[in-house]
């Protein structure tokens, strides 16, 4: 059974991860160095949501329909992008087994990753702040 039963929920939990991430004083601007627009499509629930990390600009996080073009498009399970905000998921493992499938410039994505450890905490927090302590055993 999938660990959200639809597409708010998603957008509750990670695309509020996000949102509170565009708006992060000390790691925004790092996350912008990336320079690209990344979209994330989700399966189980059908989801997406969209990452403006553009230098010098303002973040925007686009849960749902978007008029961003994205650059790079992750596509995944919203259970493993679920895990991987615990800090369950090795990214690397996961596109070498198909669980997370990239399409653009992907060393982009790879030099993000690193940045990510410090959030993890952050979305454990989010999930107990809500009560939800079925997504955190659950994984």
């Amino acid at each position: 059974m999938a660990y959200f039963k639809d597409a708010d929920e998603v957008y509750a939990y990670i695309g509020k991860l996000f949102e509170q991430l565009a708006e992060d004083e000390e790691l925004a601007p790092k996350f912008r160095k990336a320079n690209t627009i990344v979209q994330y499509q989700y399966r189980e629930p059908e989801s997406q949501i969209t990452v403006k990390l553009i230098e010098g600009e303002d973040g925007q996080v686009d849960c749902g329909e978007t008029t961003m073009e994205p650059e790079v498009v992750m596509t995944m399970e919203a259970d493993t992008a679920h895990r991987f905000w615990l800090g369950k998921v090795n990214v690397t493992v996961a596109l070498a087994r198909g669980q997370m499938k990239a399409k653009g410039p992907v060393a982009k994505i790879l030099q993000l990753v690193p940045l990510t450890k410090p959030i993890f905490p952050r979305y454990r927090a989010l999930l107990e702040q809500d009560g939800r302590e079925d997504l955190l055993e659950a994984a």
